[in-house]
């Protein structure tokens, strides 16, 4: 079923769902859910095509080659070990998927990619079965799988071929070739984004170069979250974007063989895996890449003030300046609040829990009378309070939250207020000596 969402300007919607507001005070199962899920298109020479694929911190540590095409050690795999140092969840998604599969007269590579060219075929006699053979597949030199037949028809695809029919008679480890990865266009970007219009995640993240592809994925973000109420940040390289869904990282790397843009993936998982109730200010950049941090004082200043994410050096340490989004406009429905990240997580958070409460415990069940609005005020109350248990909203009272009838017989009126508990940045200290 299609729902509703995002924000409301009159209640004339036609789509039944939660249409949620944040705005700025004025100048003069109601349980939280958890974070850690990122999501990210990538340029891989082997994996799933066509589709969207799950990848927890585990998978990846215990099945990157399986996954991926190397190991979690491999410098091929520096981004990703980024990202799972902060994330818990990947939705990952092959832009390149399509192209050609390597192969050769025994096999064909399970997906296309160059990574298919690394894999061999060896076959030799069994030692202690006559007549039956040892089928071997290498990735590189190491041995992916092995199986004993009589006959290749009895081979069961595994993990990285397909097995096409032939003889079997001892022959050495045969290359396959003629894998290719695909170009990609704008038209793979465009796949992905649709597809992810049914994904629920705290952050995206998109490692590229060009100003049209970066916008476009801008304009993606502010859909989902302004039209549709799906609540995520997206973190790309360099673009001035002035709207909070957007952090844009300043930094470029240094690695010669990496996207100058490859700090995207530790700031992605930084930012999907931070708490509701933390902020990624201050945070030690401990990754796999060489980070361009050399910036003075008034550079810094400026860079923040332009809405960029920027690490500095501190010492020997590199560390995120401020964890801040690319808005810089603000105005008095969005103010200065609304420039720092942990606000941004608290009403993500709130709004991504209330739009799934509504949508899966009231709408269409629960009858719009004073008991049903008593029953979802009450719900949302739980939600504040638990987000004042962690500290991350204070001075939060049952009173913050009305829920009233609104002008349609289906529709109710939710109005709330809350104060977002930011961590310190500043310390201002007078010390008077006698």
């Amino acid at each position: 079923m299609a729902l509703g969402g995002g924000g409301f300007t009159t209640q004339n919607k036609g789509l039944p769902g939660a249409y949620i507001n944040f705005v700025s005070k004025a100048a003069a199962s109601s349980a939280l859910s958890d974070r850690g899920i990122a999501a990210m298109p990538l340029e891989l020479d082997w994996g799933m095509e066509g589709d969207v694929f799950e990848v927890t911190n585990e998978d990846f540590q215990k099945d990157s080659m399986k996954l991926f095409g190397y190991p979690c050690s491999h410098p091929k795999m520096k981004g990703l070990c980024d990202l799972f140092l902060g994330a818990r969840k990947l939705y990952a998604y092959r832009l390149n998927g399509g192209g050609e599969k390597a192969g050769n007269q025994f096999a064909q590579a399970r997906y296309g990619g160059v990574r298919g060219n690394d894999l061999k075929i060896a076959i030799q006699a069994n030692v202690d079965n006559e007549g039956k053979y040892d089928v071997l597949t290498y990735l590189e030199t190491e041995k992916v799988d092995e199986q004993t037949v009589s006959e290749a028809g009895e081979l069961m695809a595994n993990d990285f071929v397909t097995w096409k029919p032939f003889s079997l008679e001892e022959t050495a480890a045969t290359s396959l070739t003629g894998g290719t990865n695909k170009q990609v266009t704008g038209e793979d970007h465009a796949a992905y984004q649709g597809k992810m219009e049914g994904y629920t995640y705290n952050v995206m993240g998109i490692v590229v170069d060009d100003g049209p592809t970066k916008k476009s994925y801008v304009a993606f973000n502010k859909r989902m979250r302004d039209k549709q109420g799906r609540k995520f940040q997206l973190v790309l390289h360099d673009l001035a974007a002035d709207y909070m869904g957007v952090v844009s990282v300043k930094n470029k790397v240094a690695d010669s063989d990496c996207p100058e843009a490859s700090l995207v993936y530790w700031v992605t998982g930084m930012e999907a895996g931070c708490e509701v109730n933390k902020s990624c200010q201050n945070r030690k950049y401990e990754g796999t890449f060489s980070v361009e941090a050399d910036y003075t004082q008034a550079q810094l200043e400026d860079l923040k003030n332009a809405g960029f994410f920027v690490l500095h050096k501190v010492d020997q340490d590199v560390r995120v300046l401020e964890d801040i989004n690319t808005l810089v406009t603000t105005t008095d429905a969005c103010g200065d609040d609304f420039k720092e990240n942990q606000t941004v997580r608290v009403i993500d958070q709130l709004g991504n829990d209330v739009a799934v409460l509504f949508n899966t415990k009231y709408l269409g069940v629960v009858p719009n009378n004073a008991s049903g609005r008593t029953s979802l005020w009450s719900d949302l109350v739980k939600l504040c309070s638990q987000l004042q248990a962690i500290g991350a909203i204070e001075a939060f009272s049952d009173s913050d939250i009305t829920v009233e009838k609104g002008e349609g017989k289906k529709a109710v009126t939710v109005n709330a207020a809350i104060t977002v508990v930011n961590t310190m940045s500043q310390l201002y200290m007078t010390v008077t000596v006698a």
